[in-house]
């Protein structure tokens, strides 16, 4: 039967500090640490063996900005075993013809491998627009998506105006098609934020995330999973760094054990996690009640 399944970037675990609750020497030991906390599948850009030998199913990503690498993508992504891979398709900057290519090659590389490629809603990519998305699913209904739903909170600003349940409307061809989920919640200034600041951007995502595991609960095959896919990472990588700017710098005082970052990402993983889990019931009682239809009147 359908269910939500946890999932997570690997991207979560980057440059996590030794205060964190996540924080294991080597990669392995990361994998044996996600394996032990209930994880059952993890995205990477590669380590995808190390991923498997783990015992947890991995997933890609890959950008695809030109129709002719789709095929080599889903082809080396279905050798290595991954069960889908999450594209960032485009820069933004296609006309409508150049989409349709980038659509027509994802679902050509997809049917002719068997590997599921999914689109995620990303900013400086094709989806970075929400309306062009949403023609670009008039045009080709079979696209499916990953969401990403931090990138459309912040960069459009959904909150704008009050009319937030109204754009919750046009964007429900997104949410009927999405078949995983990256987890991340912002707020109107900033694309990720710990999960304690004040303000109603919490309630805002359990809305969209209960439409988006009602979504998916409406079109799904009756043996699929969602993966929910917890996906906060750092303000910058490697040395010299290389800077992300997601994390919120707080400080970078010598003697802060959480070397500047704001929040314990891998605690708020398994925060958003159940989160999630709260929404898909949710998701499933209103899918059961609108299936039951209304009550007979006397």
């Amino acid at each position: 039967m359908t269910r939500l399944r946890k999932h997570l970037s690997l991207g979560n675990l980057l440059a996590l500090p030794p205060a964190s609750a996540g924080y294991r020497g080597t990669l392995a030991e990361q994998l044996h640490m996600l394996k032990a906390d209930g994880y059952e599948s993890v995205q990477s850009w590669d380590d995808w063996r190390s991923i498997q030998d783990a015992g947890l199913r991995a997933s890609g990503i890959a950008r695809l900005q030109q129709p002719e690498q789709a095929a080599a993508i889903a082809e080396a992504h279905a050798d290595a075993g991954l069960e889908f891979t999450n594209l960032h398709v485009g820069i933004g900057f296609e006309s409508d013809a150049e989409m349709d290519a980038l659509a027509d090659s994802i679902l050509q590389a997809s049917a002719h491998t068997g590997h599921r490629l999914l689109v995620e809603t990303h900013r400086a990519t094709a989806t970075q627009d929400i309306w062009r998305t949403l023609r670009w699913i008039e045009r080709f209904p079979e696209l499916r998506f990953t969401a990403d739903l931090s990138h459309w909170y912040t960069g459009h600003e959904l909150t704008y105006g009050g009319e937030f349940e109204q754009r919750m409307a046009y964007l429900q061809p997104v949410f009927e098609r999405t078949r995983a989920i990256h987890g991340r919640i912002g707020n109107s200034g900033a694309m990720q934020t710990p999960l304690d600041r004040p303000g109603d951007y919490m309630a805002h995502y359990r809305t969209m995330w209960t439409a988006v595991c009602r979504g998916f609960l409406h079109t799904a095959d009756a043996e699929e999973t969602l993966p929910f896919c917890p996906e906060l990472l750092p303000m910058a990588v490697g040395n010299p760094p290389f800077w992300l700017h997601y994390a919120q710098s707080t400080s970078a005082l010598a003697d802060d054990r959480w070397q500047g970052e704001p929040c314990d990402r891998y605690a708020d993983a398994e925060r958003l996690w159940q989160l999630a889990c709260a929404c898909y019931d949710e998701a499933c009682t209103q899918y059961e009640q609108a299936a039951q239809g209304p009550p007979e009147r006397p």
